[in-house]
């Protein structure tokens, strides 16, 4: 059975909270999202890395959520509500929510579980993952 997203009001209730607006912390967390993207773009894909990229992926889609949260003056607990949060946030864009929300599943099974990810599945979605993360760099900018 397919789980779906927790709802923003629940997040709001349970796992977010208000904090300072902090641009250094936020200045920081592009910095180490763009030298981690920097990194998985010299790599080579194969059956044994592909896991370890698609990890990487989502770190930098989880940074940049979490410093776009920042932005907002507000902070997560979990990183359901930072999915949740995108939603929310970006109801037109429900594709890159289900990406987001997809990656972040295999991510953790790949962290708990062992989980080693096909090749063709970091093939199939790695230009979706770009696109995901310069539409969350443009958000921050912009905000």
């Amino acid at each position: 059975m397919k789980r779906e997203i927790m709802g923003w009001k629940e997040c709001e209730k349970r796992h977010i909270r208000k904090v300072k607006v902090d641009e250094e912390k936020i200045k920081s967390l592009l910095k180490v999202c763009s030298v981690r993207l920097k990194f998985l773009e010299k790599q080579d894909v194969d059956r044994e890395t592909a896991s370890i990229i698609s990890e990487g992926y989502y770190e930098i889609i989880k940074e940049l959520l979490t410093a776009l949260l920042l932005k907002k003056g507000l902070k997560s607990d979990n990183h359901e509500c930072l999915v949740s949060f995108f939603k929310e946030n970006f109801p037109d864009r429900e594709y890159e929510t289900h990406m987001i929300y997809e990656l972040k599943n295999i991510r953790n099974r790949i962290a708990y579980d062992g989980l080693f990810v096909e090749k063709v599945y970091l093939e199939k979605n790695k230009v979706e993952f770009k696109h995901i993360i310069e539409f969350l760099l443009k958000q921050i900018k912009e905000e």
